[in-house]
């Protein structure tokens, strides 16, 4: 058991349940297979009663498919084959379960014929108990052993393989005093993770804010200011220059527009996908063959030292300098920006890339609904200021100095969110498997609304 639940009660009876993933449970408890405590629902929309299509979001639930965005599995065109929900019945991803996908339902409506409908025997089985137990991550884990699939966490489950595994039945008393043991606790966590969450986001704001105006105002606060003339960037150092930035560099092409080669692969392909936080990864990048290798290099698609990548496709705006000891090319959804390096260095032209002038800048270039792009053309019509070589390195000292800072707070702040995620991973764990006795819990609310009563 996870040390932060130890400080609870325990029973003061257990036996052995035979089972894998409950191991000893307390004395007075029943063991069920999940056929006894919730029916299968199969109830198809065959004649499109219901248009009201629902999604499921690991870790979030079912939510309403208008709701979840541009993300995920599409509404089907034809609805009949969907399968009915009714508000309080449980619903399960059968792909994706292990990693969370499941919820209860708060409407009435359809879902994907994928998803496993579950309604509780609220006589003996109550619902939020059956969620609590579904979402116990040794039952998620378990269940997942029994599924088909190449990858554990799409490891696909059905009804044949739930109904006859065992979970705990207390009593109907007993399951509501944990249910309201586990809301009281695990909105304190809740409450504890979105104030870190918080915070990370606000470091985040701050990182972009010094950078932002560390590229466009300078260090010293008193050096005289002239006005650049562009609405949106204001006055700037009376000594810097204002230019497109394609004046400030050598060129700016992007890279591959075929398809390479991706057998027998020898040589990095690196996209979009291999970059974030201004880091290449090539870990997991696509290996292509030499001949498109050579090719690539000839068709000005492979990156020197020193040169930016700017992604161009989906994610807009992500950068990263090309180091100087691996050798590779890129695809299509990449620029490469080349700067002349007697007028800007890479580490000021890429944190000027990443500012807010030039997103904003970008922003307005883009196009697309559905995939966003924005093209080279639209780029070289991108505006920037730069001071003189000695102050942008001196910027870039400052600047990579203060995100070095931020970046630590933040990573302190979701290793935080982790602990706490795992602290109430493991509160719900214990509390629905009679590792704690919480019977003689009292909500603490209850006592201070008491005392307010009587004060009053």
């Amino acid at each position: 058991m996870v040390g932060s639940v130890i400080k609870y009660q325990q029973y003061t009876e257990y036996k052995n349940s035979g089972v894998e993933w409950l191991e000893e449970v307390p004395q007075h408890w029943a063991l069920v297979p999940c056929r006894a405590v919730v029916d299968h629902i199969v109830e198809k929309n065959s004649n499109n009663a219901l248009d009201n299509y629902l999604s499921l979001m690991a870790n979030i639930g079912v939510i309403r498919y208008e709701d979840k965005g541009d993300i995920g599995n599409k509404k089907p065109d034809d609805l009949s084959k969907c399968k009915i929900v009714r508000r309080g019945q449980l619903v399960i991803n059968s792909m994706n379960y292990a990693i969370g996908s499941y919820g209860m339902s708060p409407y009435d409506g359809i879902c994907s014929p994928v998803y496993i409908v579950l309604q509780t025997k609220k006589d003996i089985f109550l619902e939020r108990f059956a969620l609590r137990i579904f979402e116990n991550t040794p039952f998620q884990k378990y269940l997942a052993t029994f599924g088909n699939g190449i990858l554990e966490h799409r490891a696909a489950i059905n009804w044949e393989d739930i109904k006859n595994k065992y979970v705990p039945l207390p009593t109907l008393d007993e399951q509501k005093n944990i249910l309201d043991f586990l809301d009281h606790e695990t909105s304190k966590i809740d409450s504890l993770i979105e104030k870190q969450q918080q915070l990370i986001e606000l470091l985040k704001e701050k990182r972009q804010a010094v950078i932002s105006h560390a590229v466009t105002k300078g260090l010293n606060p008193n050096v005289p200011m002239k006005d650049s003339g562009v609405e949106w960037l204001g006055q700037v150092p009376e000594h810097w220059s204002i230019s497109l930035i394609k004046y400030q560099c050598k060129e700016i092409t992007d890279g591959a527009h075929i398809s390479p080669d991706l057998e027998n692969g020898e040589h990095f392909f690196v996209s979009i996908r291999d970059i974030k936080e201004g880091i290449i990864n090539f870990d997991e990048a696509l290996l292509t063959s030499d001949k498109s290798y050579q090719y690539l290099v000839h068709t000005g698609c492979k990156p020197f030292a020193g040169d930016i990548l700017f992604s161009k496709d989906g994610t807009i705006g992500q950068t990263a300098i090309t180091p100087s000891d691996i050798d590779f090319v890129v695809a299509s959804s990449l620029i490469i920006i080349r700067p002349k390096c007697f007028k800007v260095t890479s580490e000021f032209l890429d944190l000027l890339l990443r500012s807010d002038i030039v997103q904003e800048q970008v922003e307005s270039f883009v196009k697309g609904a559905a995939l966003r792009r924005l093209s080279i053309q639209n780029l070289l019509k991108i505006w920037g200021v730069f001071p003189p070589i000695d102050e942008q390195e001196k910027i870039v000292e400052f600047v990579l100095f203060q995100l070095d800072k931020y970046k630590d707070l933040e990573f302190k702040a979701e290793k935080q969110v982790e602990l706490l995620k795992k602290r109430r991973t493991a509160l719900i764990s214990a509390a629905v498997t009679g590792k704690i006795d919480v019977r003689n819990w009292q909500n603490p609310n209850n006592n201070n609304e008491a005392k307010t009563e009587f004060s009053a």
